[in-house]
């Protein structure tokens, strides 16, 4: 059964239309990407409620980039991956891919939140130039509570995780590699 529309009536489908048209063409944000800052938004959210001190790096530092979801997965061999944001002065300006690779004794698989602050332009540029990496010397602060209190920039950088649930048991050694690709601002 179909349904037959006035002019006056069809008006505003058309206007909506065109708006949606619009916006597409102007390359503004789409489905995924706010999708995906959604998902940074909830765990930016849960950093700061699981350590209120945490606030202080987000508005301080030149800029972070927020991975809201990191799977990782061992027998043996492990590894990770996560997707996630980047922002310099708290507005968006690439997203980023984390790579891990770890071998050793491990066991198990667990999902988690990370967010790397970094404390200058020069830091920042260093993780843009889509060449950084994470050694297995880095260290980087499990949040509970607290723990803000003892995190520090170690060479311009200082990283942050919270566990969201899994089992790992694991004496590993690897390191983390990151992407970066810009986001157009029209």
């Amino acid at each position: 059964m179909g349904v037959c529309l006035s002019q006056k009536d069809r008006e505003p489908f058309r206007f909506r239309a065109s708006c949606l048209l619009y916006i597409a063409a102007l390359g503004l944000p789409t489905g995924a990407i706010l999708e995906g800052q959604e998902d940074v938004a909830k765990a930016i959210v849960e950093f700061k409620r699981t350590d209120p001190g945490i606030t202080k790096f987000f508005a301080t530092a030149y800029g972070y980039a927020v991975f809201p979801s990191v799977g990782k997965g061992a027998i043996g061999i492990g590894g990770a991956h996560g997707k996630g944001y980047v922002y310099q002065r708290g507005r968006l300006i690439g997203r980023s891919t984390l790579t891990q690779v770890t071998v050793g004794f491990q066991l198990g698989g667990q999902a988690y939140r990370e967010v790397i602050f970094f404390k200058d332009e020069r830091a920042l540029d260093d993780f843009t130039r889509g060449n950084f990496a994470v050694s297995a010397q880095a260290t980087a602060v499990a949040l509970k509570a607290g723990a803000s209190a003892n995190l520090a920039y170690n060479g311009g950088v200082a990283i942050v995780t919270m566990a969201k649930g899994g089992l790992m048991y694991e004496a590993s050694v690897g390191g983390q590699k990151f992407s970066y690709r810009a986001v157009a601002h029209r």
